[in-house]
């Protein structure tokens, strides 16, 4: 018969175990979105344009989002410890693959294959780490997890660029095939085994989705995450058209970016609480605001215009990433599993929709024409923001069964 957790502490085991979580959520993020800093050097070792390797961004969010689905149905009552580190060896695998590629159709295989792992790990982590920690410590265990997500989110991109230009980008995609196995073996010496078995089923997804306040959240993601990616898949392509700015500099303001988004992590985390909804609707309109300047005035900024765009930019996206997904766990309440792997789906639909706007804008349009765009599009999700209330928080976590 299983049992309730009454420990009211947790080891240093646990603790370090959260942290490991958070490195493998940052890992797999960081793999999503590494071509976003690679673009050019991938699109010119493979023949290929950068709107080709902007799809492939495209593609790992689609099939990711279909694959967190499927794991919300399929796999939320499988043995987490055993789930996760199949997960991490498919996303090693996926690495190695996109590595050694020789073509552009052999890359997009690759992605394919990480992508299949990325919604199912998405989907399942948040149970796992809630499934280690007594009770009472669930919400830090959640913010510790999700906060390797957050840093993916803002660090990833300049990471993999760094190491793209220093290295070559084929050795930014073995960067993250290492990143797997720290996170594999970490995950199989300190994640405790547990057969919990997660609320996430069928007739709990049936639940989330009758809630009229989740869904204008989730409306609200899908369109500032598709604005926001629409545009930042192809921030490194934009940089380069920048006459202010030298090819050595980019990582420098991706670095800085990066930065800011760390900074923006802990701003954010200091104030969500109290001020959620007024976090989240700044943000969206300091964004809007910045990839309009960025579009309107592509040809005319300074340099320490260009940094200060980019340094809001990063600081105030935090509010979007932590903002939304903060809101549907504490609208949820004890559907937060659900409730969030269905956010995942949305979030990561949302990035394969804007990566593929981006590519078609890029394609047939202009850099400048998809931020203008991109901007318009992210202001107006503070419409949808403005509809929903404010203090439908249910301030409860479920109790948690191994």
């Amino acid at each position: 018969m299983s049992t309730v957790i009454k420990e009211t502490a947790m080891s240093i085991r646990t603790w370090l175990a959260l942290f490991i979580l958070a490195l493998a959520t940052f890992t797999i993020v960081t793999t999503e979105l590494a071509p976003v800093g690679l673009l050019t050097p991938v699109a010119n070792g493979l023949h290929a344009s950068e709107a080709e390797i902007g799809m492939t961004v495209s593609l790992y969010a689609w099939v990711g989002a279909l694959s967190a689905l499927f794991a919300c149905v399929f796999l939320g009552n499988l043995p987490k410890k055993a789930l996760l580190l199949s997960l991490t060896v498919i996303l090693f695998i996926s690495n190695v693959g996109s590595a050694t590629v020789s073509s552009y159709e052999m890359l997009l295989a690759a992605r394919v294959v990480g992508a299949l792992a990325h919604g199912a790990f998405w989907a399942m982590i948040g149970a796992t780490a809630v499934a280690m920690v007594p009770t009472r410590y669930s919400g830090i265990a959640t913010s510790i997890v999700f906060g390797g997500v957050s840093a993916a989110s803002v660090f990833g991109v300049p990471l993999s660029n760094y190491f793209g230009l220093a290295f070559g980008w084929r050795q930014a995609f073995w960067l993250m095939a290492v990143l797997s196995v720290v996170a594999f073996v970490g995950m199989m010496l300190v994640i405790p085994k547990t057969n919990a078995k997660s609320t996430i089923d069928v007739d709990a997804l049936k639940s989330v989705l009758r809630s009229t306040t989740l869904w204008k959240i989730y409306a609200a993601t899908l369109l500032a995450i598709t604005a926001h990616f629409a545009a930042f898949t192809f921030i490194e392509p934009w940089l380069q058209t920048q006459p202010m700015l030298s090819q050595a500099f980019i990582p420098v303001v991706l670095f800085i970016y990066g930065v800011a988004g760390l900074a923006g992590n802990f701003l954010t985390g200091m104030i969500i609480d109290r001020h959620l909804k007024t976090t989240v609707s700044l943000s969206v309109l300091l964004i809007g605001a910045v990839l309009m300047v960025l579009g309107f005035e592509a040809q005319s900024l300074t340099q320490p215009m260009i940094l200060a765009a980019v340094v809001v930019w990063g600081i105030v996206v935090s509010g979007v990433f932590v903002g939304f997904q903060s809101w549907v766990l504490r609208v949820a309440g004890e559907e937060a599993f659900p409730a969030s792997a269905l956010y995942v789906s949305f979030f990561n639909a949302a990035i394969g929709i804007g990566a593929s706007v981006g590519a078609w804008m890029v394609a047939t349009l202009s850099l400048p024409a998809l931020f203008i765009t991109a901007g318009a599009a992210i202001a107006l999700s503070f419409l949808l923001v403005a509809f929903i209330p404010a203090k439908t928080v249910v301030e409860k976590y479920v109790d948690v069964k191994v």
